[in-house]
């Protein structure tokens, strides 16, 4: 009988426990506040599947979530097949080698909001270069106002944030393909789209699986970049999942969101709708009658929310 070496689970234990700590603790915290409702002050009540049934419910969450496959189909689409082309057409030794890894690598160092800026700044029709010059070319490109145009702005800069990625990925897995199997292919007489296919691709499927999940991940967790370039707009054109969901929390939720203002707002709206759940024995006429004496103070909401 094989004996089995017990000692490589204390080898993983850390890995395990940071895991548990940095993921798994997360999502119950958040599973548990997903069943829950809050009235400021860090107090909280039981609602059950309430949140659930309006997110089911909501037009616009269908319409985001609409929108937001169609973004990832779209993105997916452009950046692997460029990215798998831009690294076949990379250098494999050399000094030019290290300075195109480089370059590659500059993109992805860019914060979001950054990059969110610099297209913004890029694609205006008075000062950025790409909409003044397609506006000189006789184009009409305002991405503040037409929704294609500002699915094209943001399309292109990610794009061009991203496919770096991928190609880094895909240069990696044919590097690591060992010479023997093109020396085997030249022997063959194979062409150019021959070794590609039976060599080069095979070889880069585990890495092209890796760059797919990671992409289609980080496209569902786009926020800054279409926050920044239209604001979700022009209406919500580029209203992705991100950013509905944002607009539907209440700002005491939101560690940025400490504007007393804007507490005081939804706290005002939470009142309504809290006093709007235990209506009693009165008839939605008298509801409606009564609706002034339901808001809460904002002086009292903005003391409770602080």
């Amino acid at each position: 009988m094989k004996r089995r070496d017990r000692k490589a689970w204390l080898m993983i234990m850390p890995v395990l426990l940071l895991v548990a700590f940095s993921a798994l603790i997360p999502l119950m915290t958040v599973v548990n506040y997903s069943v829950q409702d809050s009235f400021g002050n860090n107090q909280f009540f039981w609602v059950g599947l309430e949140w659930f049934t309006d997110i089911i419910n909501s037009e616009r969450f269908h319409d985001a979530l609409g929108k937001q496959f169609l973004f990832t189909f779209i993105i997916l689409a452009i950046e692997i097949p460029l990215g798998i082309w831009v690294a076949l057409h990379m250098p494999t030794k050399g000094l030019a080698r290290s300075v195109c890894l480089v370059l590659m690598s500059l993109p992805l160092l860019i914060p979001w909001n950054v990059v969110g800026t610099i297209w913004q700044i890029f694609a205006r029709t008075d000062i950025g270069l790409m909409g003044h010059s397609l506006t000189q070319l006789g184009v009409e490109f305002n991405y503040s106002q037409n929704a294609i145009d500002a699915w094209i702005t943001i399309i292109i800069m990610d794009v061009w944030h991203w496919t770096s990625l991928v190609a880094l990925l895909a240069y990696a897995g044919l590097q690591s393909i060992p010479q023997a199997y093109y020396q085997a292919a030249r022997i063959d007489g194979a062409s150019r789209w021959a070794v590609f296919r039976h060599i080069q691709l095979p070889k880069m499927r585990s890495v092209l699986l890796i760059a797919v999940l990671l992409r289609f991940m980080d496209s569902f967790m786009i926020y800054t970049e279409p926050f920044v370039v239209t604001g979700g707009g022009p209406g919500n054109s580029t209203t992705f999942l991100s950013l509905t969901t944002r607009r539907k929390r209440p700002c005491w939720s939101v560690p940025r969101a400490r504007s007393g203002t804007s507490r005081a707002v939804w706290g005002s709206l939470a009142g309504i709708r809290m006093r709007a759940k235990s209506p009693g024995s009165r008839t939605p006429s008298e509801l409606g009658k009564t609706a002034r004496s339901w808001i809460v103070p904002v002086s009292e909401f903005t003391r409770l929310s602080m």
